[in-house]
């Protein structure tokens, strides 16, 4: 398995899953992908039918990771995914499952599922990744006597999954950007109660995607990157992108029974990095039907599945939402699919995501490339807050169930998207409890709370505040990095 970027860095060269694991953006600042996506036979997918969640990762991710020793490989996947790791299921005898998969019923003649993502230590589907990047990163660098300063942005989730994945890690520290006083209080409380010394949280003044920025930033001084031994978690981290993958199939398998089936997948949407894994499973021959992209009043990616036109929005136009892991105006990811969509013709897409820098976005309908997006199964819609309060409310009446702010988002955009006969499975973000706010709006009740989280906003929190400027981050990075 080889390695490109999505601007062409890599063609011609060779570079395999471990070279590119601890990094984020290519040198020429694209994205890395494989040269060619693995294909999956129908024997496999027959095999694979049956396999606990641990093993079906192993057998998945050695199609990406070649070079890693395959007993190697298997018992990290074996470690990382384990019903003790996962155990904030609401179910406890869906446990072992690791991503139980949950009928809300059937609406207009087609079943509609929530896939539970979200049973992992900080109850977001971020964990699903996190953890198993946590183990690599630990096993890479022991393996090369190395150590490694990770620098992520996150809008809520990213942050804390990391955060907990990485902690206590020999040779890892964290250094974590969040836009300050703009995510959740259970959001902020997991993160900045940490008292590891080998995390640090720095809060922001701006919004996610000034932190996003700056982490592209870093990551483009090469010479900086290199003296402190810089890596990234968030979801240009291209493992991070393949551990997702592993869901989608476990999630088909859930929903089916027979390999000739088809099903649709909707994924609450910020940076395209969930649903670009989707796109990668659909690439690979899981037999998906549609990849439906839900997002919030942050609405660049559904105007782009509708229009053919990415717009980013500046920081002052970014909506701070109750979905707030949504507040994103900037798809990171996406660069991701538009290789493949312009039949990965690097020098296209350098010039289209310069022209992102330049103009503040691109147009695809007028060059006619839009109309290939039906080809990859892409459709979109948009929620508000009214419509995540009437859907929280309405799951809860009609199923009993309680989802979180960003599941149903997922859930709204869904239900106008099903297809009779084809069963629709939502990708399940978080627990409620992340987001009461809104729950209690919606439901006039506090949202389910696992007791490990019992009294979490109360304890005494260490963060940095900073302003929005990337010295001073490589500032506090660099006087961090001395001992």
């Amino acid at each position: 398995m080889n390695y490109i970027s999505t601007r062409g860095a890599g063609i011609g060269e060779r570079h395999t899953f471990s070279d590119i694991l601890l990094g984020g953006l290519a040198k020429d600042g694209g994205l890395y992908l494989p040269g060619d996506y693995p294909q999956v036979s129908a024997d496999e997918l027959a095999r694979w039918r049956a396999l606990p969640y641990a093993d079906l990762a192993f057998e998945i991710l050695r199609k990406f990771s070649d070079d890693v020793p395959a007993e190697d490989l298997r018992e990290l996947t074996r470690r990382t995914y384990t019903a003790q790791v996962y155990c904030n299921v609401r179910d406890e005898e869906n446990a072992a499952q690791i991503t139980p998969l949950k009928t809300l019923g059937v609406e207009e003649g087609t079943p509609l599922s929530l896939l539970e993502l979200s049973n992992g230590p900080t109850l977001a589907f971020k964990d699903m990744a996190m953890q198993l990047l946590g183990n690599l990163f630990e096993y890479t660098l022991a393996k090369h006597g190395e150590t490694l300063n990770i620098l992520g942005a996150t809008s809520g989730d990213t942050g804390s999954a990391a955060e907990y994945a990485m902690r206590g890690k020999k040779g890892i520290r964290v250094f974590m950007l969040s836009p300050h006083k703009k995510m959740s209080a259970f959001q902020t409380a997991q993160m900045y109660s940490l008292q590891d010394p080998n995390i640090f949280n720095i809060a922001i003044d701006g919004v996610f995607d000034d932190c996003q920025d700056i982490v592209k930033a870093v990551s483009n001084d090469h010479a900086f990157k290199a003296q402190q031994k810089i890596g990234t978690v968030n979801s240009i981290n291209w493992a991070r992108v393949v551990a997702q993958v592993v869901y989608y199939f476990k999630g088909y398998f859930a929903a089916t029974k027979h390999n000739d089936e088809r099903v649709s997948f909707t994924v609450p949407s910020g940076n395209f990095g969930n649903v670009c894994a989707g796109h990668i499973a659909r690439m690979m021959g899981l037999p998906i039907e549609k990849l439906v992209v839900a997002t919030n009043e942050n609405d660049v990616l559904d105007e782009f599945f509708r229009t053919g036109i990415y717009r980013v929005r500046k920081s002052s136009e970014t909506y701070h939402t109750s979905s707030p892991s949504m507040d994103i105006s900037k798809a990171s990811n996406f660069e991701r699919f538009v290789f493949d969509l312009l039949g990965r013709d690097p020098k296209r897409v350098l010039q289209l995501f310069r022209d992102v820098e330049e103009k503040g976005g691109f147009d695809l309908q007028s060059s006619g490339d839009f109309a290939r997006v039906q080809e990859f199964g892409f459709v979109s819609g948009r929620s508000s807050h009214d419509d995540r309060v009437e859907t929280i409310r309405d799951v809860f009446q009609r199923y009993d169930i309680m989802i979180d702010t960003h599941t149903a988002d997922g859930v709204k955009v869904a239900r106008e998207h099903l297809q009779a006969g084809i069963p629709m499975i939502v990708l399940e973000t978080a627990q409620p409890i992340k987001f009461g706010e809104t729950i209690r709006e919606a439901l006039e009740r506090e949202p389910e709370r696992p007791a490990a989280f019992s009294g979490l906003e109360d304890l005494p929190q260490r963060f940095e505040v900073l302003p929005n400027d990337a010295q001073r981050v490589k500032d506090f990075v660099a006087a961090h990095t001395k001992t």
